[in-house]
């Protein structure tokens, strides 16, 4: 059962990193809809950035979720997957950018992509640790609702906080 663990998490990065890839150009390609801002980047702030990685990860887990019934904790391991990926993303973008002063683009797309794998990895580790146990999800798929709906909130009601900051224009939001 752990190989078909490790299996579900090697396609969910694969999954993950094409899905924010696709996301990252779909707002573009669009011609700006404001319905597809609601889940794909409108700019190049790190916010968007965790948008990109948020939307992704939660699609490949409602598709997991069919095949991970057996596991009562699923939806807690994807909580916590999901607020470490959020977390790193930030994390290594202000690390990198307050030691040297700037980061080349090619660097904060590899922060996506290292994001990715360390949430699948961790979730792969927790899938290992006791699985099985008894216990409920609700709170966790209520706190994943809750982090979406921030994520579509700020996406046209943007704070004015240098994560939400678009680098390159200076502009907040849409």
């Amino acid at each position: 059962m752990k190989r078909d663990v490790l299996l579900w998490q090697a396609a969910g990065f694969a999954a993950t990193a094409g899905g924010g890839t696709l996301l990252h150009f779909l707002y573009e390609w669009s011609g700006k809809s404001p319905w597809v801002a609601l889940f794909s980047a409108v700019n190049e702030s790190i916010w968007e950035h965790m948008k990109l990685l948020y939307v992704s990860l939660l699609v490949f887990a409602l598709v997991q979720s069919f095949f991970f019934r057996d596991f009562p904790r699923f939806w807690r391991v994807k909580l916590a997957g999901t607020v470490a990926g959020l977390l790193l993303i930030p994390a290594l973008f202000y690390l990198y950018n307050g030691a040297i002063g700037t980061s080349p683009d090619w660097l904060n797309i590899s922060f996506f992509f290292l994001s990715a794998a360390a949430v699948f990895l961790l979730e792969w580790h927790l899938f290992g640790q006791g699985g099985r146990s008894s216990g409920t999800s609700r709170l966790s798929q209520a706190i994943l609702l809750g982090i979406g709906v921030l994520f579509g909130v700020f996406t046209y009601v943007t704070p004015h906080l240098p994560l939400f900051r678009d680098p390159l224009t200076g502009t907040y939001g849409i």
